[in-house]
């Protein structure tokens, strides 16, 4: 019997663009099968044992037709939007069903008029932007002034960036949260994201303690039915943000993708039932956003690299699950999240090999097929696949 499953997050790999892809402005999106075919003699040989290359689509990519050793298939995004938010929920049986406003042209005057009282200090920005590119913009005016500078993007985000030496971390964190506080109603992001960074003019470089500020979720999700269950629910890297510590029951803040798997690694060794949920962020907000191919590929390699001594950790009623919350192609121009199926690789001693299930109708069938595992009842969205994989 199954008693835990390890479910890690690679933020933003996605499998293919989706069926309403263009709405969206992600035709020819793809983040894996691009990756595969723009590095030459690319290979992700633990990823493939598993079984990523028999997810429908990738099989043109297999150079010879081995067996591998798990259950895939490839997911569908019931929920509108193509942000972490919406990809984390939908994951875990909430299917949104209004995305989450978007601000390209920046937020409205009256609200930034009124979060400047409420925080001490004056604005700058407030447009869509790349955050690197935005601090190299504006970094030195802000040193100069103390203005904080404020940013969205194609994502449903309102971003807050400032110097650590003009802003100590403490302040723009609680700046945050004021805002989250505020952006509600039609101006309810997905996220606020604090984006601190350090350096001189014209040498400015954002520090890895990025914090998100997300909405509650609107209902139970699978680890609210895993933590009633009195059951663990270990939340490691930004899971913690995305659902605002509801339905956790302890949580390990990480810095970078090498961090998330070692704390994942520590946390499979241990003895407890319920689930470990990890989120790997740097394949999106390093490589994705900024279209980085080289250094996606290397991501995902290190990752790949490190998936046997994952696998080595597990215990016999452990079942791994690895997947996607949406795409972020570095190999198209666009640098935002692409609207994209997400990978589902699932491995155990007790999980089927040699299995490929096709593609499932909404993300929220893993939160439904880990509670069913589980022995939880629950009445989340999605529908389980226990049977076809046990």
């Amino acid at each position: 019997m199954i008693k835990r499953a390890v479910l890690i997050i690679l933020d933003s790999v996605g499998a293919g663009e989706l069926p309403d892809a263009s709405e969206y402005g992600d035709v020819g999106s793809n983040t894996i099968k691009n990756i595969y075919k723009k590095v030459d003699g690319y290979s992700l040989p633990n990823l493939e044992k598993l079984g990523l290359l028999n997810i429908d689509g990738f099989q043109d990519l297999i150079k010879s037709n081995s067996e591998y050793i798990g259950s895939v298939c490839k997911c569908n995004e019931r929920s509108k939007g193509k942000d972490t938010t919406t990809g984390h929920w939908e994951i875990s049986g909430i299917i949104t069903e209004n995305p989450f406003p978007v601000f390209r042209n920046g937020f409205p005057d009256d609200f930034i008029s009124e979060f400047e009282k409420i925080v001490g200090r004056k604005t700058i920005g407030n447009y869509a932007a790349s955050g690197t590119e935005i601090i190299k913009v504006l970094g030195k005016e802000h040193v100069e002034t103390g203005n904080l500078i404020v940013y969205t993007s194609a994502d449903s985000v309102f971003q807050i960036a400032a110097h650590e030496e003009v802003v100590p971390l403490d302040e723009l964190y609680d700046i945050c949260k004021k805002a989250r506080e505020m952006l509600k109603g039609d101006l309810a992001v997905g996220r606020v994201i604090a984006r601190p960074f350090i350096g001189s003019d014209g040498n400015y470089t954002r520090t890895k303690n990025r914090r998100d500020f997300s909405l509650v979720p609107t209902s139970d999700t699978m680890l609210d039915y895993i933590k009633n269950d009195n059951k663990e629910v270990l939340a490691i890297g930004k899971i913690e943000d995305i659902f605002v510590n509801k339905g956790i029951t302890k949580s390990i803040h990480t810095t970078n993708n090498n961090d998330g798997i070692e704390a994942t690694i520590s946390a499979i060794k241990e003895d407890f039932e319920g689930l470990i949920f990890t989120n790997l962020v740097d394949f999106d907000m390093i490589y994705g956003h900024r279209n980085d191919i080289k250094g996606y590929s290397d991501a995902l390699k290190y990752f790949d690299n490190k998936l046997p001594e994952i696998i080595k950790s597990l215990k016999d009623d452990d079942m791994l699950i690895i997947t996607a919350d949406h795409g972020c192609d570095p190999t198209t121009e666009s640098t935002d999240h692409s609207r994209e199926y997400i990978p589902l690789i699932m491995y155990g001693k007790e999980i089927k090999s040699n299995n490929n299930i096709g593609v499932l109708d909404t993300f929220s069938c893993i939160g439904k097929t880990i509670l069913d595992i589980l022995n939880i009842d629950n009445n989340i969205e999605g529908y389980s696949i226990k049977e076809k994989i046990i």
